[in-house]
């Protein structure tokens, strides 16, 4: 058991004078605090969710995404036991691992209209974080539970998930001071933070992202080497931004949301079918001020992949040919210029 907490405060004579701490007075307040202010727990979330109803008549206190993808249950231990909190912050777990990411998408839109936000996760993610909203959201989660006090058995029990089992769960535990009116709350973690991060690691089946060079060799063993070469310098060129995550290079645009627009997938390629890409078409469309139709006559043959509200029409298909990338490259900048 960790040793519990004590604060003096030194006056101007260097004296030293405990302060004694006493019960919080209203645990709800540290759901307002937390809410209003996250990164008195960490500087790494964002509130996506508060009072979050799963499938199994829960009612999870704040739900967060952290600046990786992965999904953060913050659970106030209230008036409960600590036993019980510690256990429906697990029962809450199972039902998070298995959300899609437009359930969590429509949570958070739900959320930031509830808060007065008009705008979606992806361009909260970049405010908050200044990076594109991962590729893949929701593939790891972590369990953060809220208490002032919590006891030993328990404590045992989080120490002994965590450690042996590699659970990525933590508590916080907020200390309340109140010094002749003046209040002081002081925040300490039963699991080191960074332990949490590596229990992540250690059990995630991601990679880390990819670099420009392994995608160019993986295209290269792959057989769309120069097809690759063509269309990933010519998007380079392009005004757009680029980044690399575990399975494709992602070109966004340039404006405040940088949503993704294009991916090239060489992992998922070969010499029959040629370069696969998936393309974001209605964000395409915006971007460059045509008809969706308009864009489709100078692509390859093409397939939807999903049509949501957060992402438009999402199309994918292959560049078979080194004349096809071309003629794709050549609209596309007459579409360019015909915006400029």
């Amino acid at each position: 058991m960790q040793e519990d907490l004590k604060i003096w405060e030194v006056s101007a004579e260097d004296k030293l004078t405990e302060i004694v701490k006493t019960k919080l007075n209203l645990e709800a307040r540290l759901e307002k605090w937390l809410e209003r202010d996250i990164s008195i727990l960490s500087p790494d979330l964002l509130v996506i969710g508060r009072q979050v109803a799963t499938d199994y008549n829960g009612i999870i206190d704040l739900l967060c995404l952290d600046n990786d993808g992965n999904i953060v249950i913050v659970e106030l231990k209230r008036d409960q036991t600590s036993r019980e909190v510690t256990a429906q912050a697990l029962d809450y777990a199972s039902w998070v691992k298995n959300i899609s990411a437009e359930k969590i998408i429509s949570i958070a839109v739900s959320y930031f209209n509830y808060i007065g936000k008009q705008e979606t996760l992806e361009q909260a993610v970049q405010i908050k974080f200044d990076k594109v909203l991962p590729e893949i959201i929701n593939s790891q989660h972590k369990i953060l539970i809220v208490a002032s006090e919590i006891d030993p058995s328990t404590e045992r029990i989080i120490s002994y998930l965590s450690e042996t089992y590699q659970v990525p769960i933590n508590v916080a535990k907020f200390n309340y001071f109140n010094n002749n009116g003046h209040e002081l709350l002081a925040r300490k973690f039963l699991v080191d933070p960074n332990q949490v991060k590596e229990n992540i690691a250690s059990k995630s089946s991601r990679k880390t992202n990819l670099t420009y060079k392994e995608l160019e060799a993986t295209a290269e063993s792959n057989g769309v080497y120069n097809i690759y070469k063509i269309v990933s310098q010519g998007l380079i060129n392009y005004p757009f931004w680029t980044n690399t995550t575990k399975s494709c290079i992602t070109f966004t645009g340039t404006g405040k949301s940088r949503s993704a627009i294009f991916n090239l997938i060489p992992i998922e390629s070969n010499p029959d079918f040629g370069l696969k890409f998936k393309i974001y078409l209605t964000r395409l469309s915006k971007y460059l001020n045509k008809s969706e139709e308009a864009i489709t006559e100078f692509l390859p043959n093409i397939e939807p992949v999903l049509q949501e509200e957060w992402s438009g029409l999402v199309v994918q298909g292959f560049f078979a040919t080194e004349e096809s990338a071309n003629h794709f490259l050549t609209k596309l900048n007459e579409a360019r210029s015909n915006t400029i």
